[in-house]
């Protein structure tokens, strides 16, 4: 493809390309658009500098985070009491700077291909090589940098199509990868025929890409785990309750009997059930102070009826500090704490620097401490299931360190503090990722909606919609094994990117030191002929 010589017509490729990419994700589900995003990031970077480069790629961005995450202003304004001026600012802000991870990463590739290639680096090492692996790496540092983000990855959308079949395999990440490669073939595929040298053809690159996916496509067929034996086999009949308590008057000192009982009427409705869910903070009181008149009797109803129920509720240890729970009530009874806290949400960091911040955003139970069990297991009965409670199922590799004893996963949130936005629908697509990564059956217990039952390809079985309050039934069963995604988690696809990344580097390096070999060898037959047509001369 011809370079871009003009900056505004970078910044036109740019710009939608990065919109592109949120139609790859749910509710839309249009994965094949992720790689014409990337495709489009590329390509908008061709004939800009690494500065001009990190411009282009903060304006993709921005248009991915811009629309992508809108919803952040919803929770602050409407449900944080913030201003809605100031809501809008620090959504803009937050916005701006997630965008520059893809700055750096526009940068980076830019920096590379300027100072390193020559015209004798093979064409394919800038496309296949260095842009993927650039591209999944900073992905990786946004998971992880500040406590993480890792939402809306290029590989997130993947799990409805061909390339999802990598996900047990190499996680979200492989995913990304895989995108990034398609994008870099894609890109290779459709070079005009002027700006290609001897022997460069299309068909490696039409091969490439369709045995990527053909591969990745075939890999659906594999069962990477299988039904628990014996007793535990028989399908276990499960009640998500969601509540729908609207999300302005669940922490309201009134609001505290209506909501118990709505969790409750629906739940005795559901005895015969073998396990009920309730979502995140279903309970908004804290756990010694429902103890006697509620959980105590709640817990005997379910021995009694041989069910068992998961509530989430908050609790405060005899220090004063509190967490974010998990409660298991009937046969057995257990507590998970929340060990990964939003920020600004559950918890201000800089909380002394950030103190006048405090008297704007008001929200409830916002100074969460972290829990700090090894592994997110919790027993419910006479299984150990994988807990994660509201955006810790987003983070792949702490999801998968309940494996492989957890029977199958449960995660609750609350995502009414997002309304009627993508985000719920996102949620439901990251928790649907983490089930298919670690073939286990994932329950999913919201306040109001996205509530769903998930199988261990990822579909989901049932789902009651947004803002219904019902109690979802279904059945699930308990597994065994691990997936590869589950033993070495994001490690191989990490180690891949790395490797590609190096082999970029030193092909560049390479093709330097040939044209500097050539120079030198080109210089001495200079110098050499010189003498010679002096003695010619005389």
């Amino acid at each position: 493809m011809k370079p871009l010589r003009d900056g505004w017509l970078s910044a036109l490729i740019a710009l939608p390309s990065g919109a592109l990419m949120v139609l790859s994700f749910a509710p839309f589900g249009l994965y094949p658009l992720a790689v014409l995003s990337l495709l489009g990031f590329y390509q908008a970077l061709r004939g800009r500098s690494p500065v001009q480069a990190f411009a282009v790629g903060w304006l993709f961005g921005l248009a991915l985070f811009g629309i992508g995450v809108a919803w952040v202003r919803i929770s602050l304004n409407e449900f944080g009491n913030m201003a809605a001026p100031i809501a809008n600012l620090l959504m803009l802000l937050f916005v701006a700077a997630m965008a520059l991870y893809y700055g750096l990463t526009a940068w980076l590739i830019r920096l590379v291909e300027r100072r390193l290639a020559t015209d004798a680096m093979p064409h394919w090492a800038g496309p296949l090589l260095l842009f993927p692996s650039v591209w999944v790496l900073m992905e990786w540092l946004r998971g992880w940098l500040f406590t993480g983000f890792p939402w809306l990855f290029a590989g997130n959308g993947q799990l409805d199509g061909p390339l999802g079949g990598l996900a047990p395999v190499f996680g979200v990440h492989g995913l990304s990868l895989a995108v990034a490669v398609s994008a870099g073939l894609l890109w290779t595929l459709l070079r005009p025929r002027r700006e290609r040298r001897p022997g460069e053809g299309r068909w490696g690159a039409m091969l490439g890409l369709f045995l990527l996916w053909l591969c990745a496509g075939l890999l659906w067929q594999v069962q990477w785990t299988r039904p628990a034996p014996n007793a535990e086999q028989r399908p276990i009949r499960v009640a998500v309750v969601q509540g729908n308590v609207e999300q302005a008057i669940k922490w309201d000192a009134d609001g505290l009997m209506p909501t118990l009982d709505i969790y409750l009427s629906l739940t005795k409705a559901h005895l015969d059930s073998d396990l009920i869910v309730w979502p995140e903070t279903a309970i908004p009181e804290f756990f010694h102070r429902v103890e006697e008149p509620l959980l105590k009797p709640l817990g005997l109803t379910a021995r009694e009826a041989g069910t068992e129920v998961v509530i989430g509720l908050p609790v405060m240890e005899p220090d004063g500090r509190y967490y974010n729970a998990l409660v298991s009530l009937g046969s057995s009874e257990d507590q998970y704490f929340k060990r990964h806290l939003v920020p600004f949400g559950e918890f201000l960091p800089f909380k002394a620097q950030l103190q006048p911040l405090i008297d704007w955003f008001d929200v409830p139970m916002s100074d969460f401490s972290r829990g700090d069990a090894a592994r997110p297991l919790l027993q419910v009965g006479v299984w150990p299931i994988g807990a994660s409670i509201c955006y810790e199922d987003v983070f792949p590799d702490e999801v998968r360190q309940a494996l492989p004893e957890a029977a199958f996963l449960i995660n609750v949130s609350n995502d009414a503090w997002f309304g009627d936005s993508l985000a719920p629908h996102q949620h439901l697509q990251f928790a649907r990722l983490r089930a298919l990564e670690t073939g286990r059956w994932l329950v999913r217990a919201t306040n109001t909606g996205i509530s769903a039952i998930i199988d261990p390809h990822g579909r989901v079985r049932d789902q009651l919609p947004l803002f219904e309050r019902a109690t979802l039934t279904g059945t699930l069963e308990a597994r065994v094994g691990s997936t590869p995604f589950v033993r070495f988690g994001s490690q191989v696809p990490l180690a891949i990117a790395a490797l590609m990344l190096i082999a970029a580097l030193m092909l560049a390096l390479r093709s330097r030191l040939l044209v500097r070999a050539d120079v030198h060898r080109s210089v001495e037959e200079l110098e050499s002929a010189a003498p010679e047509s002096g003695r010619t001369d005389s």
